[in-house]
């Protein structure tokens, strides 16, 4: 005689929840939430009873299922540009479609992409920077029915797999290089450091923390855009005209410094503009050095010194983590639970061209006429 079928019913029984909230949960239902508790207690008693879900291996082989979102702060930004492509080249090979949220860093319209979760029903999220922390327990909440990714800034929760990178190991580099080179006076210039961005702060605290090791903590001066940028649409030229923008306040401002380090490398190529059109010599008067190794930092004429963090490749390590945790997951009622959490991280890397050389003794305290 054929075996009986469990039903969720039974699972209700068993968990002491009602047959909804068996449903809800067992089918992954994103507009509504349950503790974790309910959650696990609804999970066990299905696998203790052999519980599959009826046409699930339908279900997840339909076209609508086969979708990862990524929420992306800009879609202006060579970076975010670099990781998206990273990401479609491994969901595109694993026949996954990729939906971009294009936040543009805006609260507003996250909180919004977020409330859409529950409609779009996609089988992964991926966070192309760190959730607004007013979210963050909300994508915390998420992951836990949704394979989610973060690629992070080293965020202190252990929660959600992330692809992890320590901006203060960063900045410490950075300003290695120039230590190495003899620079004592500098110069960081950066985007705005908001509440929402901090990961751009612990940039510079690395950054600084490495010359206060050398007894030169009052030798950096930081420059940081006015907070109302990033509250515009930003524009595919943003950072380079905050890096050139930012660079002549510092000349105007008869700052003495003998190079210049930029938060990424479209502000430092922007800094390079600025100090060559005030006829300051790069490398030879000003040394300069952005962050990302983006496509055009390596092009021959501009040749910038920069910081590999391997953006591609955390693109294609957050997709590939979301298709193992959606296989995971999809053998789930078969007695295989998920269990596992991911966090990978890369060693930054220095990438020394032509902007930086040994300082010039004298330094820069105005513009060359």
């Amino acid at each position: 005689m054929a075996k009986k079928k469990v039903t969720s019913s039974q699972v209700a029984e068993k968990a002491g929840v009602s047959q909804a909230t068996v449903s809800m949960i067992l089918n992954r239902r994103n507009n509504v939430s349950f503790s974790e508790e309910t959650i696990e207690k609804v999970e066990r008693a299905a696998r203790e009873l052999g519980y599959e879900l009826p046409h699930r291996k339908h279900k997840n082989n339909s076209k609508k299922e086969k979708l990862i979102v990524v929420f992306c702060p800009t879609l202006t930004s060579p970076y975010y540009v670099l990781l998206l492509q990273g990401i479609e080249s491994v969901a595109n090979e694993k026949g996954y479609g990729v939906f971009i949220c294009n936040t543009q860093r805006d609260a507003r319209l996250e909180e919004r992409y977020l409330r859409m979760i529950g409609n779009i029903e996609p089988q992964g999220i991926i966070y192309a920077c760190n959730p607004h922390p007013d979210f963050q327990q909300k994508v915390e909440e998420l992951a836990r029915r949704i394979p989610l990714v973060i690629i992070s800034n080293k965020e202190k929760t252990t929660t959600v797999d992330a692809i992890n990178q320590d901006n203060t190991m960063v900045g410490r580099l950075m300003a290695r290089h120039l230590l190495d080179l003899g620079h004592r006076d500098v110069a960081f210039i950066t985007p705005p450091l908001t509440r929402r961005q901090w990961q751009r702060s612990r940039r510079i605290d690395g950054f600084v923390k490495e010359y206060e090791k050398e007894g030169l903590g009052g030798h950096v001066l930081i420059k940081a855009a006015d907070e109302s940028i990033d509250r515009r649409m930003p524009r595919m030229d943003s950072e380079y005209s905050m890096g050139y923008q930012l660079t002549m306040e510092l000349l105007r401002e008869q700052k003495q410094f003998t190079a210049i380090a930029g938060q990424n490398d479209m502000m430092a190529v922007g800094a390079i503009d600025a100090l060559e059109k005030s006829r300051i010599r790069v490398p030879k008067d000003v040394s300069v050095i952005g962050c990302d190794d983006i496509f055009y930092s390596g092009i021959r004429r501009l040749s910038l010194t920069t910081i590999d963090h391997f953006v591609a490749l955390k693109g294609r390590d957050a997709c590939d983590i979301i298709i193992r945790k959606i296989t995971t997951n999809d053998q789930f009622y078969t007695g295989l639970q998920p269990t596992s959490l991911y966090n990978i991280e890369y060693t930054p890397k220095l990438i020394a061209r032509k902007t930086t050389t040994y300082a010039k003794t004298s330094g820069i305290s105005k513009p060359v006429k």
